[in-house]
């Protein structure tokens, strides 16, 4: 379990940021504005980020305030791999494209709070 001042720093890739669009599967309908952010492998582990794990998320800037799911599942299942915007796969989505005009390769720093609260900043390059 994530502690207080645990964080990790990520950079935005084009599947992160258009998640819903761009993939190599037909396992799904393709959708617009879905985005999700990486859980590193490193981080997932030394953080203590478990697959089925919630979270109360803000943004630094006061515009986001959702609950993060951290799902999929890293080498050893128990560990997550991604944050997804919990019911509704556009809330991240609509932040990062619409609230913070995200390109690949600008960064998102997630921070905690509590083991339950965190705070994403958001990082142009």
């Amino acid at each position: 379990m994530p502690s207080a001042g645990d964080r990790y720093r990520v950079t935005i890739k084009e599947a992160h940021l258009n998640w819903g669009t761009h993939r190599y599967t037909n396992t799904r309908p393709r959708r617009g504005n879905e985005s999700y952010i990486q859980i590193p492998a490193a981080h997932a582990y030394s953080i203590g980020i478990r697959a089925g794990s919630t979270y109360n998320c803000v943004s630094v800037e006061g515009t986001l305030n959702t609950t993060l799911l951290a799902s999929g599942q890293q080498s050893d299942p128990l560990y997550a791999k991604q944050f997804e915007s919990m019911g509704d796969l556009t809330i991240l989505g609509n932040w990062l494209h619409n609230v913070c005009r995200a390109s690949v390769g600008d960064k998102i720093d997630v921070y905690w709070i509590t083991p339950t609260d965190m705070e994403l900043t958001f990082i142009r390059q």
